[in-house]
């Protein structure tokens, strides 16, 4: 019996695919893209997903029906995940926000637990956002409750006390190995305040930008004052970046201090102890500009676009923000560089002036079509790709996709959740049905994926447009995805294709993600070697039969 195997890449333009999707993949340019895998954890629900670039779902973290995002997810470089969570009902807590959170775990590909961290009581709460340090601990975000007295006494006006309690801002470095707090950083060892001489921390605000101004409020005297919903670190420099989304500006601190010196204004790499190292988005903070000098709006996802990257080095110091509230309904993603000086490890003053450079940002992005479809009032977030592409979530919609460097869209995402229950394709969705905190694209050859099952396991969505994407398969005979097997995957040079008899005679091939296949080959034996030591390192797709997996080869 002769045996056709024969794939075929459906490449759809974006009207077409927008008449026949409404929830997950959208549209997607395979040649343009970043290959990898997106990582998300959306509102309302439980789960935390990992889809590849065709909306198909790789690998699943799921969670008791009573567990809700607290916000943020990360891979990390071993494949374990580490995730912030909460209980669905938080909202008669002492200390509730939107983005609390209350517990920071690390679980294992396969969802075991490893290590467990938990603060929420009448003083502090976690909340929004980690970030993993290269030696394995986190950092986390945590409120501090302040009474009224603590901050008049602190230098707090009182008309912004009407609830008669205020939170600062923690960071906690926490070890999972030895589960305890090893440094820590707090917003009141740095204030300034310019109110009452007979309190602490009087001073000239505008004479001391590396302190934090106690009586600067665009929250109406909410307690919620800061709401910092953003932290990322620098390896290199070995700093610590905030948004401080209700300053509407970035604070940046030094990490190599000790904790005594954290809480002081000496020592660490800086000289400067726990003080601002830098600031910008909004000098008005620290009286040293105005509603000309505003550049972010309730701004989320503060970031080193290339953590790595050594002085000298392209991107070295580069920032990427979503910036919310632009003119209060336009969202747009922004990249800056810091002035920073390499010879004094320390940030600079603009020229002849006493606040932070540069006077503007080096680019920004927004999707092409309309204004309204990258607008997202909070959540959100942006990511600089490795192939120079930018991945957008505007997350009250749960709409991600993927700009390329002429500013086309190549990729598009809808997260297919209505108020936490899998919505069926077809279905529309509105304003916080799908709400998602956060994005991001882990590279194909990521180390964390190694040895791991990276298989399609079907979609999130109900009634999923299975042929939309990808490879579209016809046979003359059956052969069932689940009858056959190649191991390992990632793949050295060789990889092992297990069959069962009647596959003997039948083809195997391997196809790019454009669908150009480059080698085939007969079945002569239910287990044999196959040799793609030609191949370069990347993304592939084998089939056999009328089935096909995406490979990768190291």
């Amino acid at each position: 019996m002769k045996h056709i195997f024969t794939f075929i890449i459906i490449l759809l333009v974006a009207h077409t695919v927008r008449a026949q999707n409404t929830v997950g993949l959208l549209s997607h340019q395979p040649s343009q893209v970043e290959e990898g895998y997106n990582l998300f954890f959306p509102h309302n629900q439980s789960s935390i997903f990992l889809i590849d670039n065709c909306g198909q779902l790789i690998q699943e973290w799921t969670d008791a029906d009573s567990i809700r995002p607290g916000n943020a997810v990360e891979l990390l470089p071993d494949g374990n995940i580490v995730v912030c969570k909460r209980p669905n009902n938080s909202i008669q807590d002492p200390i509730w926000a939107g983005g609390g959170g209350e517990t920071v775990q690390i679980r294992t590909w396969e969802n075991n637990l490893l290590a467990s961290f938990t603060l929420n009581n009448d003083l502090f709460r976690l909340h929004h956002d980690i970030a993993p340090l290269p030696n394995g601990n986190i950092l986390m975000i945590a409120w501090a409750l302040k009474d009224s007295t603590e901050a008049i006494n602190a230098g707090r006006n009182p008309v912004l006390l009407p609830q008669g309690e205020v939170w600062s801002e923690v960071v906690l470095e926490w070890n999972p190995v030895l589960d305890s707090v090893v440094w820590e950083w707090h917003v009141w060892d740095h204030l300034i305040q310019d109110f009452d001489r007979d309190r602490d921390n009087f001073g000239v605000v505008s004479n001391h930008s590396e302190r934090i101004n106690l009586n600067y409020d665009e929250h109406d005297g909410h307690p919620d004052w800061l709401h910092i919903n953003g932290i990322a670190y620098n390896p290199v420099l070995d700093h610590i970046v905030l948004s401080v989304p209700y300053f509407n500006e970035i604070w940046v601190i030094d990490h190599s201090t000790t904790k005594e010196e954290a809480a002081s204004s000496f020592g660490g790499q800086s000289g400067k102890g726990g003080d601002l190292l830098y600031r910008w988005g909004n000098p008005a903070t620290y009286n040293q500009g105005n509603l000309d000098n505003k550049v972010f709006f309730f701004q989320h996802d503060i970031h080193w676009s290339k953590p790595n990257a050594l002085p000298g080095e392209p991107g070295f110091g580069e920032m990427a923000v979503f910036n919310n509230r632009v003119d209060g309904a336009k969202s747009f993603a922004h990249k800056f560089s810091p002035s920073f000086d390499t010879a004094t490890w320390n940030y600079r003053f603009t020229d002849g002036l006493f606040r932070y450079g540069p006077e503007e940002v080096s680019e920004t992005r927004i999707h092409p079509d309309t204004i309204t479809k990258s607008f997202s009032s909070s959540v959100s977030s942006i990511q600089i790709l490795n192939n120079g592409n930018w991945l957008f979530m505007a997350g009250r919609w749960g709409y991600a996709y993927e700009l390329n460097p002429a500013g086309e869209v190549v990729w598009e995402y809808i997260t297919p959740l209505n108020r936490g229950m899998r919505a069926a394709q077809g279905a529309t969705l509105g304003i916080n049905d799908n709400m998602t905190f956060r994005m991001k694209r882990y590279a194909a050859d990521f180390s964390g994926f190694i040895g791991k099952d990276l298989s399609p396991k079907g979609f999130i969505e109900i009634n999923p447009n299975e042929g939309f994407c990808g490879l579209a398969v016809s046979t003359e005979e059956v052969l069932h995805r689940d009858e056959w097997k190649i191991f390992p995957n990632p793949i050295r040079n060789w990889m092992s294709l297990e069959v069962p008899e009647k596959a003997i005679g039948q083809n195997w091939t391997l196809h790019n993600l454009l669908g150009q296949k480059l080698q085939s080959g007969p079945i002569h034996s239910t287990i044999q070697q196959i040799d793609l030591g030609n191949l370069g390192s990347g993304v592939y797709v084998f089939g056999v039969g009328n089935q096909s997996q995406k490979i990768i080869v190291e």
